[in-house]
């Protein structure tokens, strides 16, 4: 039987996620490791984590499977993260993460010496404190004894597949989301090289999601328990991998996702962006076409947090069985979900959040409701954004942990007044990378026809109109107060 495997380098954890040539999931495996966070606005995982993770939950897929069957591995991951090697190929520091705020000082260098309509010209999106790009000026600044070190650089998920192959490549999904990448042609922007001073010879290969960037090698095989000279394709960022989980391929199809943080994702063949750069333009992991994305940086990650630490006694199911006995608006209780900062549409690393309207006659169930409701108004400013670039759809997919919630995707439905449906598979992004990999070693033709195969849909929250209305002018109140 011919098997494909994908492996999702996350931020909370690794997941690793065995399919046939159909797409059924045969075996999954995860481990979890923890997020450092040295000072307030850090976020850093060393690498170390991601790959006794990632030979750990292969080596437990293994014991259930044949290493032969598995015809070629698919990867994907968090973005953005610096992993810095030096000549040897160690790790010189700690990885700096996609939702690591410490780089405004270098956004501000960057634009500085680039200008920035030509950065947006150029790369497709401005200058943001998650990008790789501004960490490795960060290092410049204030470690110059790691940066003197650093021989080859590369992001989360291509740590992994220098382990397993010794190629330093990555896909252009993923290198679209470092600020270094000419994103209209698909290739390392030498200007931007030259203006950052960043040599082109730390970077890896570039390559399109399906193709394959090497075998696995002794040390691969001995590392993990595959198969040496097995075909490892280049695979996608997390959030592009999610599209080709959940079948989001072609023009008029869209996804959002809260997961720790929150995603609207649509696909696009031309390439589309917003010239103020408020959401990202990436290639897309189908070869030769592109997406946009909106994101907000605190989704389910303010629902945790709320949680942890106003109410530690409920469940995830308790809090939405009191959110929903709450009208629309929370009674005048409005959550800014800016716990990290915010992207899309402020672009503001220094934003905060807050409750606002609170009164003695609020309960939790009222803040349990004003959190779900403001993680989907931010997620309507992403929407809202995205709908400028001209791009339309009759329905949304919604993925990540929150879309487990009915209530929540109900929410999304009236707020985005468009119909919400979900996969019938959750498994997202590692099944992502192993379609991926099913492409790459042939057993499709193409990333769409695969997708289309292989994904199926649950039936469709549908907007209710008179809800719709009330959250309309809910969220115009919403962003006032982020104005204000």
């Amino acid at each position: 039987m011919n098997t494909y495997l994908g492996i999702d380098v996350g931020t909370s954890g690794t997941k690793a996620l065995l399919t046939d040539s159909r797409g059924a999931v045969v075996r999954t495996a995860s481990a979890e490791y923890p997020l450092s966070t040295p000072k307030n606005g850090w976020a850093e995982q060393h690498p170390h984590l991601w790959r006794d993770a990632a030979a750990r939950t292969i080596r437990e897929i293994l014991r259930g499977a044949d290493a032969a069957d598995i015809k070629c591995v698919g990867l994907t991951g968090q973005m953005h993260g610096l992993v810095a090697l030096d000549k040897s190929g160690e790790v010189i520091r700690p990885a700096l993460l996609w939702c690591d705020q410490r780089t405004a000082a270098e956004c501000g260098e960057i634009t500085a010496k680039i200008g920035a309509e030509r950065l947006i010209e150029l790369t497709a999106n401005p200058a943001l404190t998650g990008f790789t790009s501004p960490k490795i000026l960060w290092l410049r600044n204030n470690e110059p004894e790691n940066y003197a070190k650093i021989a080859k650089i590369m992001l989360p998920k291509d740590y992994i597949r220098w382990l397993l192959t010794g190629e330093n490549a990555s896909d252009l999904s993923d290198a679209s989301g470092t600020g270094l990448l000419s994103v209209a042609d698909r290739r390392w922007s030498p200007e931007v090289l030259r203006a950052l001073d960043v040599p082109r010879e730390w970077l890896g290969a570039l390559y399109e999601s399906p193709e394959i960037t090497g075998r696995v090698s002794r040390l691969g095989a001995e590392l993990t328990g595959l198969r040496e000279g097995t075909p490892v394709a280049a695979g996608a960022g997390d959030n592009a991998a999610a599209a080709v989980g959940t079948g989001v391929t072609r023009d008029g199809e869209a996804f959002v996702t809260i997961g720790s943080s929150g995603v609207v994702f649509a696909h696009a063949s031309e390439m589309r962006f917003d010239a103020r750069g408020r959401v990202h333009t990436f290639c897309a992991a189908v070869p030769g076409e592109w997406h946009v994305m909106g994101v907000t940086l605190a989704a389910g990650l303010s629902l945790k947090w709320f949680r942890d630490n106003f109410a530690p006694d409920a469940s995830y199911a308790e809090l939405d069985r009191l959110a929903g006995t709450v009208p629309i608006g929370a009674d005048g209780v409005t959550f800014l979900p800016y716990l990290n900062g915010e992207r899309t549409p402020h672009l503001d690393p220094a934003a905060r959040g807050a409750f606002l309207g609170l009164s003695s006659s609020h309960t939790r169930a009222h803040l349990a409701r004003a959190v779900l409701e403001g993680v989907v108004y931010s997620l309507r400013d992403c929407y809202d954004v995205i709908r400028g670039t001209g791009a339309d759809f009759a329905e949304i997919t919604a993925c990540g942990g929150g879309s487990v919630s009915p209530l929540w995707r109900q929410m999304l439905a009236d707020a985005l007044a468009v119909p919400v449906v979900t996969a019938q598979s959750a498994e997202g992004p590692a099944l992502g990378a192993a379609i991926l990999a099913a492409v790459g070693a042939g057993e499709y033709a193409s990333v769409p026809e695969a997708s289309a195969a292989i994904i199926r849909k649950n039936p469709s929250a549908a907007p209710d109109p008179a809800a719709s209305a009330r959250y309309a002018a809910a969220h115009a109140a919403y962003r006032g107060y982020y104005r204000r």
